[in-house]
């Protein structure tokens, strides 16, 4: 907006400044007085003869360079005095922190170009309206965080560091990207050249859709954050956000593939759904999806042995990369699972079912087993998926997954209340793969003892007096832990042992359920139709029959990793970036395949809030524009140029060019 001059002027100085331009404009009609002198070249000049045949004093206004430039110059200079200037956008500060989201949700294309590729332009704008001797520094994040350049006045090296962030995959957590900007703005760090001090504030700017959780227990500190949202209100996705493969309940020998879509758009969908079976088309399907609405699928697969299934839907949305799921199918390896109890009969019927024998090996074994050297060597070399202690406990925990049924491990930070009677069971964890598809609201216990779960354990069972069941990792390894007893003995008034019940879970319909979710999950059973998919990022356990055995792992853009197992046999994959089918080769053979999909409902999620907003700690950031509002002065400008102008007025005037 230009302001209003009217008033930066009197009267007396309007006048002065308006004749300015008439009194150099006269200075031009003058005519200059000669003294005649005939010289032979004289001839030759004859605007100058025609001047002398004048008889006024004022001459005629010829087109002359400079005239036009001094005149040009004179307005320049008085509309800098008048100081003009027009409303526009700063950047203010002189220290920065751009943390860039590069998670699979801002590949969405709703703002004409991707997400991703928006908030870069956002940041490079920024980067360019930088003063001379501020810093900056640029980090990516996604459920990580990569630092792309630590603090630095190099805008051109800014740019280019920028410019190389890639999208991933995977799902968007803030919390790691601030733990880094906070680490890097904390007294002591340098960056380069520059060092920061606590009385030092760093502008924190955030370019992301929103999509992660709110940021709790965290001090911003020295960040002052500002949060620029990225999407469109008019952004539109159908994603898959499930995808598995079943046995039939009425034929065990046929597979049947379930997916889950859901509308994240604002209108009602019409999308073509297509299954495939290593390439070939086996069966398609067309849906109408309400805005906001989830809706589930469901294909016969046939007795299929081994191959790989994709899922393919089209809806022409914004987000492509949630358009497709995969599923390896293979036939599933027996788990070698060990049961020390001094007797439980109910227990072992449950775990010796034909379901179990399908996908599990069965050794069941008395207390005493534990101090022969047999169990020893097997327990210390991991020839064990899963050990169940059914009121024992070793000495040393093994190289295996366990399940411990009235006692506490050893080690790893267990440990336990008093005993209770009639504990009532008030939760279940029913999203763990322990738990999943279980009710237990017909579940009685006679006793139990509360647990201490462990840091990092889940509690899988609560009563209204505390933790039941848990499970917490151990290394590569996981331990679950049940604070009840299946069955007991007790002293009887003559003093013999006596038997009793101690849950009616047995009978109920859940524990065989729960017998097989334990198989799969710690006896690392799964076939085809449990294992499912990992997640992106996500680190996937290799297993090999040989020991320090080299594997090949390709992805599916063609890539191959090379890593070795360990002494058991074991290794851990970690690089899952691609969405896709994983090979595993040893010997030049395919041992082993995996998928890996988004199926990640947050980051299909691409809708913005109205009202964009983070959380951060206790303090509430609100979307805001990349830069402030400011008025830019055109002074510097016009003298600039101004000045161009004078030095082109005494070239031509030396030069003696007159046009």
């Amino acid at each position: 907006m230009w302001p209003n001059i009217a008033n930066m002027l009197t009267w007396w100085q309007w006048s002065i400044l308006a004749a300015v331009p008439p009194a150099i404009v006269l200075l031009y009609f003058l005519k200059l007085k000669r003294r005649p002198l005939e010289v032979p070249s004289t001839y030759l000049w004859h605007r100058s003869i025609e001047d002398l045949h004048v008889n006024s004093i004022w001459q005629r206004l010829r087109r002359n360079l400079l005239l036009f430039l001094q005149l040009l110059f004179l307005l320049l200079a008085a509309l800098a005095l008048l100081g003009l200037n027009w409303r526009g956008t700063e950047l203010t500060g002189d220290r920065f922190v751009f943390l860039v989201d590069r998670s699979a949700s801002m590949q969405a294309t709703d703002v004409g170009t991707s997400r991703l590729d928006e908030a870069k332009r956002l940041v490079d704008e920024m980067i360019e309206e930088m003063e001379s001797g501020d810093v900056a520094m640029i980090v990516s994040f996604d459920d990580t965080a990569k630092i792309e350049q630590a603090f630095t006045d190099n805008r051109r090296l800014l740019r280019r560091k920028l410019e190389g962030i890639e999208p991933s995959a995977h799902a968007t957590s803030l919390l790691e990207a601030l733990k880094v900007a906070s680490g890097l703005v904390n007294p002591g760090f340098a960056g380069e050249d520059f060092q920061l001090t606590p009385d030092l504030l760093a502008e924190l700017y955030v370019l992301s859709d929103g999509k992660f959780p709110a940021v709790t227990g965290f001090s911003l500190g020295n960040l002052r954050p500002t949060f620029i949202s990225v999407g469109s209100p008019d952004a539109k996705n159908l994603g898959i956000v499930a995808f598995s493969v079943r046995r039939s309940e009425s034929n065990p020998e046929v597979f049947q593939a379930f997916a889950r879509l859901e509308n994240f758009g604002g209108e009602d969908v019409s999308a073509s759904i297509d299954l495939l079976l290593d390439k070939e088309l086996i069966d398609a399907d067309r849906m109408e999806i309400a805005a906001g609405e989830t809706r589930g699928v469901a294909f016969d697969v046939g007795s299929v042995e081994s191959g790989v299934l994709k899922l393919e839907i089209a809806a022409g949305d914004h987000l492509a990369i949630d358009d497709e799921a995969y599923l390896v199918v293979a036939p599933p390896e027996p788990a070698n699972v060990l049961l020390v109890t001094p007797g439980n009969e109910p227990l072992e019927f449950a775990l010796q079912t034909d379901s179990t024998a399908e996908i599990a090996e069965l050794t069941v074994e008395s207390p005493a087993f534990l101090k022969t050297k047999p169990y020893l060597a097997a327990a210390a070399a991991g020839l064990y998926d899963l050990i169940i202690y059914d009121r024992c406990r070793p000495e040393t925990m093994p190289l295996a997954n366990t399940l411990l049924i009235g006692s506490l491990p050893p080690t790893g930070g267990w440990s336990a209340g008093e005993a209770v009677d009639v504990p009532q069971i008030i939760d279940v964890e029913a999203g763990h793969p322990l738990l999943q598809w279980l009710e237990m609201g017909d579940v009685m216990l006679a006793a139990g003892t509360p647990l201490e779960v462990p840091p990092g354990g889940t509690v899988l069972i609560d009563t209204n007096e505390g933790p039941m069941a848990a499970v917490a990792p151990r290394e590569r390894f996981e331990d679950m832990v049940i604070g009840f007893r299946i069955i007991d003995e007790i002293a009887g008034d003559d003093g013999k042992l006596q038997r009793y019940i101690g849950t009616n879970w047995m009978t109920r319909q859940s524990f065989p359920v729960f017998v097989l979710n334990l198989f799969n999950y710690l006896g690392g059973s799964r076939d085809a139709l449990e294992t499912g998919y990992v997640r992106p990022g996500k680190p996937v356990a290799l297993k090999t029959l040989d020991a320090n055995a080299k594997l090949r792992v390709r992805t599916p853009s063609g890539e191959t990793l090379d890593l070795r197992s360990d002494e058991l046999g074991n290794a851990a994959f970690t690089n899952t970036a691609e969405l896709g089918v994983y090979q595993v080769q040893s010997g030049g053979q395919t041992q082993q395949q995996f998928a890996v999909n988004l199926c990640n409902a947050a980051e299909s999620d691409i809708r913005p809030d109205p009202k964009p907003t983070i959380q951060i700690g206790y303090e509430e950031v609100a979307g805001a524009p990349a830069r402030q509002s400011a008025r830019k002065e055109a002074w510097k400008w016009l003298l600039l140029v101004g000045l161009l102008i004078l030095l082109t007025e005494w070239y031509i005037y030396n030069r003696r060019v007159y046009l």
